[in-house]
């Protein structure tokens, strides 16, 4: 049973009249007798019987008629549902976030996205970086943004979007308030607040253990506000990206000697059929000008 058969069938179900039927499809009339002919030998039986000027349904066709009708309805229906698909109309997006970015960058841009994309629902999760990529790898998301300190493996496709430095927080008053920035061995047996969800934690440990750096942990939390404020209670100190501080009064200064940056991506896996939505967020996070003064790290100490 082909498309334009039910149309021909249902033409000549409303106006009980070949010729008038084969003029609305636009059609000509032995190309519509045909199509109906072919219908009813696939179908077992007449579903017209024509009477001179007189045509009616049979037993079959009246039958029939509310079965094809509802055919046609949902075809059409998931045409435009095609069509709206294509189009980004009424569209989820499931995008999982590294929970360490800070959202003083992260939220122009979703805020940029929405504007303009209004119809593709954002339906947004954070997670540390490694839940993240097992989640994207599975299905679960359609794309995911977060940094790691090893190369991205290559079942995924992962673009950079900025670079970030990881600073000192220390509380008001402290020694690191008077320079400009932090060296690794002046941390040497200080009170540290961890940063449980850090991705670079081990990374950080080892450089620091290579240099001989031995820290006191004093507090440790997966949530970075309760680590600042804590942090700006005079605890400790911490190592945190740059663009993830967000409490003011925070003693930040850059950690140096090493230098360490993370840098932050937006991933996809390779080879998977995405849904339009997918490439044009992708497209305008690279384009989005993430080093503009709309995400600049917060100002602190």
């Amino acid at each position: 049973m082909e498309m334009h058969q039910v149309r021909y069938f249902l033409a000549v179900c409303e106006l009980l009249n070949f010729t008038r039927a084969a003029e609305k499809c636009n059609v000509s009339q032995p190309s519509l007798t045909r199509a109906v002919k072919a219908l009813e030998d696939e179908l077992g039986g007449p579903l017209f019987r024509r009477e001179r000027n007189n045509t009616h349904l049979t037993g079959l066709g009246e039958m029939m008629r509310p079965h094809l009708a509802q055919v046609l309805i949902e075809t059409e229906a998931a045409k435009e549902r095609a069509r709206s698909f294509a189009r980004m109309d009424d569209v989820e997006l499931r995008l999982g976030v590294m929970c360490t970015i800070g959202p003083g960058r992260l939220v122009p841009f979703l805020q940029t996205f929405r504007d303009r994309h209004a119809s593709v629902r954002l339906h947004i999760e954070d997670g540390n970086a490694h839940t993240l990529q097992d989640r994207l790898a599975k299905g679960d998301y359609d794309v995911a943004i977060y940094g790691l300190p090893d190369v991205i493996d290559e079942r995924f496709h992962a673009r950079p979007l900025y670079d970030e430095r990881f600073v000192i927080g220390a509380p008001p008053g402290h020694k690191f308030e008077k320079q400009a920035v932090v060296r690794a061995q002046e941390l040497d047996q200080q009170p540290y607040v961890s940063r449980t969800q850090c991705e670079f934690y081990d990374h950080i440990d080892k450089l620091f253990r290579d240099r001989g750096v031995q820290v006191s942990t004093v507090f440790r939390s997966d949530r970075d506000d309760w680590v600042q404020s804590m942090v700006l209670a005079g605890l400790g100190f911490t190592d945190i990206p740059e663009y993830s501080v967000t409490l003011s009064g925070l003693c930040v200064r850059p950690l140096v000697d090493p230098e360490i940056v993370r840098t932050v991506q937006i991933v996809t896996v390779r080879g998977r059929p995405h849904l339009p939505a997918v490439g044009a967020f992708v497209n305008e996070a690279l384009r989005f000008p993430w080093s503009s003064g709309k995400s600049a790290p917060v100002a602190a100490g």
